[in-house]
């Protein structure tokens, strides 16, 4: 899945002490010195970070914000506390997935689409995310190698037998064809 990031903005201690132990630690972290410069910042993808910020008054209006004002008592508390948001916000951005007119909701393993809803096993729901992410088409060896992990060697029509019984599942539920659609030159959605 996404990894997750925290952004520290204005909070210089708290960054050097995870910065410290970022091996250790389930995220990744990134310093921003203030509000402006971490606003000004287009790439940042918020529904896959937290921000934490040592402000009283911040000018941020977003999603996703942790205000420290006081440093935690304790290091484990703080991890905790950035966990926990984290667990928060990667529930909360499952719970919703746009995918053309259809929405993924992996928590529950469901696809919908006009109040009508499809349970998903977990491999159908590695291949929808997966080529929806994709830009181009994928064949059925980057297929292999992305979801199954199976090496580029090995003759298996696995793949084509998960995306038949896949597209046969989304026909019949939602009278739709092409969602996954195929060519010479692989899959996409």
């Amino acid at each position: 899945m996404i990894k997750q990031n925290v952004n520290i903005v204005n909070f210089n201690l708290l960054y050097e002490i995870l910065e410290e132990i970022k091996d250790k630690l389930p995220f990744d972290i990134t310093k921003y010195e203030n509000e402006i410069i971490f606003i000004d910042q287009e790439k940042i993808d918020l529904k896959a970070s937290l921000t934490i910020i040592n402000s009283n008054n911040s000018i941020l209006e977003k999603k996703n914000l942790l205000v420290l004002n006081k440093f935690p008592t304790s290091l484990t508390k703080l991890i905790e506390l950035i966990n926990i948001n984290l667990i928060k916000l990667k529930f909360k951005y499952q719970s919703k997935i746009n995918i053309g007119d259809y929405e993924l909701n992996i928590n529950s393993k469901l696809f919908f689409k006009d109040k009508i809803s499809l349970k998903l096993t977990e491999k159908e729901i590695q291949i929808i995310l997966y080529l929806n992410a994709k830009k181009n088409k994928q064949k059925v060896l980057d297929l292999q190698k992305n979801i199954w992990m199976y090496s580029l060697d090995l003759e298996t029509h696995t793949v084509e037998t998960h995306i038949y019984r896949l597209r046969k599942k989304i026909n019949d539920k939602f009278n739709d064809v092409n969602f996954i659609k195929s060519d010479k030159m692989g899959y996409f959605i």
